[in-house]
C-alpha cells in the first residue's frame, strides 16, 4: 500500500518544523501524529511550526491531530503555530474555529473561504 502522505520534520534554533505532504485521513493520522510526538518529546522544543502547505485534504481526524498536537505543544511550554494552509483546509480549520485557539501563519484573514 503506498503511503499517501510523509511528514518532514526539521528542529533547528529551538523550533520544530513540521510540513505534512498529502492527506490527512484516519488511515494516515494515526502514524503522523506518534512521528510528530516523537520529535515534541525528545526534542522539547520552544515552538512547533507545523506547515500545511501541502496538505491536499483533511477530514475530522486532521483536525484531531492538529488539537492533539497543540496540546502537547501546552504541555510542555512551547508556543504552536500552522502554517500556509491551502483555501480548502483553511475552511476546514475556519469552521473547526481553530483561529479562535491557535496562530494561524501566512493565513490572508480577509480571503474568501
Amino acid at each position: 500500500m503506498r503511503e499517501r502522505e510523509s511528514v518532514e520534520l526539521v528542529y533547528e534554533n529551538q523550533t520544530l518544523n513540521v510540513k505534512i505532504k498529502g492527506d490527512i485521513d484516519h488511515h494516515c493520522a494515526k502514524r503522523v501524529r506518534e512521528k510528530i510526538d516523537d520529535a515534541i518529546f525528545s526534542k522539547k522544543p520552544y515552538k512547533i511550526s507545523l506547515d500545511l502547505s501541502e496538505v491536499d485534504f483533511m477530514d475530522s481526524s486532521g483536525l484531531g491531530l492538529i488539537l492533539g498536537r497543540y496540546t502537547n505543544a501546552t504541555d510542555i511550554g512551547a508556543k504552536f503555530s500552522l502554517c500556509n494552509p491551502n483555501k480548502r483546509v483553511k475552511k476546514i480549520l475556519h469552521l473547526a474555529g481553530i483561529e479562535r485557539i491557535m496562530d494561524i501563519e501566512g493565513d490572508e484573514t480577509n480571503e474568501a473561504y
